[in-house]
């Protein structure tokens, strides 16, 4: 094969994809402009790893990184909200920008709404309560805990503080253990770590 011939296949080829990708945006946002889809989700890049995102019309449903970041499982754990989910990267700038200035550190609060459907009960208030916790501030499970209305729940403050469907919007890593140890968290300890450094709070 001639170079000329390598250099034509070769803009083809990207000819070919770039239609491609053209029409499944479109069938995207034709999709999207239909009411037909529940539930849109991508994946993006950030300083702790490959981070997917997920909403629906009512706001940020799902935040997934570092070991539970799996697309086939992120896509299972939609499902349960609906079948009708469909990856659309557009519909992610605002949430895309947002994530960005907050790991630049130019942001401080997030402004996004937020969709509560993956919570309930006890679970859904203690994170109601971490979401108030300021930027560049900590606070205990066991204040948590009481602040959702059962101080002597602090485990299960740490449970659900552990299955946090929105982490870092809804800042659970801001949540210590008494005695100011950084305990658990569900993208790892050294994760916790480097978002407390990175708002000042350690």
């Amino acid at each position: 094969m001639t170079d000329l011939e390598r250099a034509l296949k070769q803009a083809g080829r990207r000819r070919y994809e770039s239609e491609a990708e053209r029409a499944a945006l479109r069938l995207v946002e034709g999709a999207t402009d239909e009411g037909l889809v529940d539930v849109a989700f991508t994946a993006m890049d950030s300083p702790v790893g490959p981070i997917m995102v997920a909403a629906t019309q009512r706001g940020l449903v799902r935040i997934s990184f570092g070991r539970s970041s799996d697309r086939d499982n992120f896509v299972a754990q939609l499902a349960a909200l609906s079948p009708r989910v469909l990856e659309a990267p557009r519909y992610f700038d605002a949430i895309r920008r947002e994530l960005d200035e907050y790991f630049e550190g130019r942001r401080t609060r997030f402004d996004l709404p937020l969709d509560w459907s993956l919570t309930g009960g006890f679970g859904r208030r203690v994170l109601r309560q971490t979401a108030r916790i300021p930027y560049g501030s900590v606070s205990t499970y066991r204040e948590i805990a009481a602040a959702a209305g059962n101080p002597r729940a602090s485990r299960a403050a740490g449970n659900a503080l552990g299955a946090n469907p929105i982490p870092i919007v809804v800042p659970c890593h801001r949540v210590l253990r008494t005695g100011g140890a950084i305990g658990g968290y569900g993208g790892g300890p050294e994760v916790k770590k480097f978002l407390l450094e990175l708002e000042g709070a350690v």
